[in-house]
């Protein structure tokens, strides 16, 4: 049964569900970023999945990267499959602005993360959820 790791849980607010992935939006006003996390039992890397599993994962990713590029007008939008410190498969997808606090240099460890007002996320989860393609659900 698919669990979510502790630290994804902690650090992140789920926003939602793609057929394969759970999006998850992380608790940091430094900078827009959302999560894609694949609802697999023990996958750690992208190799792990099916192909098809795999082929969904590149969907979903491009349909998100492509929403939030335009919804937040970003300079670039970073993914990146890291789990350094958390070895769940998930998917970092990062707004970068030529203004923001780390540019060019990559977000981690650059500044301590700034959670969102109660009233801010609740906007930005609401906008989010509303450019989401319809095999999205809430």
């Amino acid at each position: 049964m698919f669990e979510l790791h502790p630290r994804l849980n902690e650090d992140c607010i789920t926003i939602g569900f793609f057929p394969l992935c759970r999006l998850l939006l992380m608790n940091d006003c430094n900078y827009p970023w959302l999560i894609l996390v694949p609802q697999r039992e023990g996958v750690r890397e992208i190799f792990e999945l099916s192909d098809a599993d795999q082929k969904q994962l590149l969907s979903e990713s491009s349909q998100l990267s492509r929403i939030i590029a335009d919804h937040f007008n970003a300079d670039k939008i970073n993914v990146a499959a890291l789990g350094n410190m958390v070895p769940q498969l998930h998917l970092h997808h990062i707004c970068r602005f030529e203004t923001d606090p780390a540019w060019p240099a990559p977000v981690w460890g650059h500044a301590p993360a700034e959670p969102y007002s109660k009233q801010r996320l609740d906007e930005l989860i609401d906008s989010i959820q509303a450019l989401m393609p319809g095999s999205f659900h809430r």
